[in-house]
């Protein structure tokens, strides 16, 4: 007899967000893809992707917490990251091939931070081209990988941030926070290159992303026993979907205003303009919604969550 196929996981819908600690040498997608498979979500995604040689913070959607999942793409983001002078690669991290080495002149402190303060502010970034970033709608790394001539544009990034934790040698280990489509591995590079000697990204991690500037991570591994615990261990590993709002101010509907903005219509509300988590009566989270200078709250981004136990 042949071997017998493994049955398919049950998929259910949960709605949730887990704040995992990504394992080295896992892509982004494999690590959802197995987390989900875990948790047992019909649906699910990150926000923003991590190298595979990068760990830390990867916050995955579930559910309806997918449709947040724009929102927090837009969010400010911390890390350690160490990088390696005198060395520059193909990727401009430790996965390429070498393409140069360089002596590394002697750096004294004010050297270091005179070039460090000029990767300070708002920034003009290239990209490197072994990135995600689509042209064309194919990804640059992959035209990379093909042998065609690829460059990325440049763009403008905030880096709000950027000091030396330390020193050993050739490696420096600095702590960065910077907006949302910066690259950490152009850091490395420019600042190789301000030095003199260039240099690549040896390893990263990612610390916080907002809103989320405290997490309580959670592994694979924990993740695994927890599965392998029961429903009610894996229920504690996921955040709810409010989470992901922390950010933004809530307002409460009253059950009529409930009612309306339930069918699409907007309401008056007695609060600022802006972006708001809007809760039903009974403490549902309906929606991002958005109030304009009118005090009308309209739907931005409506959900369907289930009522409150």
């Amino acid at each position: 007899m042949g071997s017998r196929r493994k049955p398919h996981p049950k998929f259910h819908d949960i709605h949730g967000i887990l704040l995992l600690d990504k394992p080295l040498g896992m892509s982004s997608n494999a690590a959802l893809q197995h987390a989900r498979r875990l948790v047992g979500a019909a649906k699910g995604g990150h926000t923003g992707s991590l190298d595979p040689l990068a760990t830390g913070l990867l916050p995955l959607c579930f559910g309806e917490a997918t449709k947040l999942a724009g929102l927090l793409l837009g969010s400010q983001k911390a890390y350690k990251a160490e990088i390696t002078l005198g060395v520059t690669t193909s990727t401009a991290d430790g996965e390429g091939d070498i393409t140069s080495r360089r002596d590394v002149p002697v750096l004294g402190d004010d050297a270091l931070e005179a070039a460090l303060a000029t990767l300070r502010g708002t920034i003009t970034q290239v990209p490197p081209v072994y990135s995600a970033i689509k042209k064309d709608g194919v990804p640059l790394y992959r035209l990379a990988r093909e042998g065609a001539p690829v460059t990325a544009e440049p763009r403008q990034v905030t880096v709000s941030s950027l000091r030396l934790l330390a020193r050993d040698g050739d490696r420096l280990r600095l702590y960065v926070e910077c907006s949302s489509g910066t690259y950490i591995r152009s850091i490395a590079v420019d600042l190789g290159e301000r030095l003199g000697c260039g240099g690549h990204l040896s390893a990263l991690r990612r610390l916080w992303v907002d809103p989320f500037t405290e997490p309580k991570m959670v592994t694979m591994q924990d993740l695994e026993a927890a599965a392998g615990a029961g429903p009610g261990p894996l229920d504690a590993c996921l955040l709810p979907v409010e989470a992901g709002l922390a950010h933004l101010p809530s307002v409460r509907l009253d059950a009529e205003q409930g009612r309306v903005f339930a069918f699409g219509q907007p309401v008056p509300v007695a609060v600022d303009p802006g972006l708001y988590a809007v809760f039903s009566e009974n403490g549902r989270l309906m929606a991002v919604g958005e109030v304009g200078v009118d005090a009308i709250l309209r739907s931005h981004r409506g959900l369907n969550l289930p009522e409150p136990a």
